[in-house]
């Protein structure tokens, strides 16, 4: 029997998938195997995203689980169990207890789907022991990923999985695009970008708004900016930072439940502030940041922003239009100084 009120979001997931996948190859019980498959069948699932880092192929590993399953003896007629009533072997059992040692030892409040992948990298004498050997699958490398992908967040609630690496799923590094030459030359733009650069070298009030009609080239400038910091063609206080622009379109798709658009702008700001003000965050319609993902009693954007601003933990460039900052901005005195 499985006890979920300890799982994350997506480790309850991956059971349910194991459940759905015992049933697809007409097994009794649930086993390790079971369970890997139905973490690697999660495409935004910290399991894929740990084995991306080791550099081991998804699809091979999805093969070689596939034929070991495939060995295991079938039941004829399967009885019509739900997902909390199956029988899961001994070695599963094993797996999940070590699954919640493993978080303890993390420091976790939850058991998400990286504790139970580290406990199988664990795994010894088993046909899929040899496989994870084969791959280079151990339990050292796995927690290193772990680690990575992480970056000093810990398993505090069931979302925690969905946290990890907001900034990257959720913004576009122009920095990074400058670097590739994947950003258009910018002419004629030079007053504007140096008076940013002024504006934001400062030690407070270093949040510039860019204000102009609609395709006059806001953003633009900012792809200026960033090509330039690429160049080494800015002060020494701005040199080495990144130039991130965030998609608050995509960070409210999706966010289904109330709560999960906090949660993600949330670790999105605590990814800028562990980078030491190393990255300056780009918000295109900044209009859009008031009243986004506020529901019912829910916190909106720039509430959220507010406070990391007014401590320099924070440093922002906005794009708007006229009409839309003296609608929404000048309204609200915090969010316009």
């Amino acid at each position: 029997m499985m006890r979920f009120d300890k799982f994350t979001e997506r480790a309850q997931d991956a059971a349910t998938r194991a459940y759905e996948i015992l049933q697809r190859y007409g097994h009794y019980q649930a086993d390790v195997e079971h369970m890997l498959l139905a973490m690697l069948e999660q495409s935004e699932g910290s399991v894929p995203e740990i084995l991306k880092t080791l550099t081991v192929d998804i699809e091979d590993m999805r093969e070689r689980v596939d034929e070991i399953l495939l060995r295991l003896p079938k039941v004829k007629s399967m009885p019509n169990l739900a997902v909390g009533q199956v029988y899961i072997t001994p070695r599963l059992k094993r797996v999940l207890d070590g699954a919640e040692a493993e978080a303890k030892q993390l420091k976790d409040e939850f058991i998400s789907t990286e504790h139970i992948f580290l406990v199988i990298a664990k795994e010894r004498s088993t046909p899929l022991a040899g496989i994870l050997s084969k791959l280079g699958v151990t339990h050292k490398r796995v927690l290193e990923a772990v680690q990575t992908l992480r970056q000093g967040e810990r398993v505090t609630s069931k979302q925690a999985e969905k946290r990890y690496r907001a900034l990257e799923k959720y913004s576009r590094d122009l920095t990074q695009l400058a670097i590739e030459g994947k950003l258009d030359p910018v002419i004629g733009r030079d007053t504007e970008i140096l008076r940013v650069i002024q504006v934001l070298s400062r030690r407070t009030k270093n949040n510039p708004v860019l204000i102009g009609e609609a395709g006059v080239g806001k953003t633009a400038i900012i792809e200026g900016l960033a090509q330039q910091i690429v160049d080494d063609d800015v002060p020494e206080i701005l040199m080495g930072k990144r130039v991130l622009s965030l998609d608050l379109g995509a960070m409210i798709a999706g966010s289904r439940f109330r709560g999960e658009f906090e949660e993600r702008l949330k670790s999105a700001l605590d990814e800028i502030k562990r980078s030491d003000g190393e990255i300056i965050l780009f918000i295109d319609e900044l209009h859009t940041v008031v009243g986004a993902g506020a529901a019912q009693g829910a916190m909106d954007a720039s509430n959220m922003m507010k406070p990391a601003l007014a401590r320099g933990e924070l440093q922002c460039v906005g794009a708007t239009t006229l009409d839309e900052y003296k609608k929404y901005i000048e309204k609200d005195a915090a969010l316009e100084r």
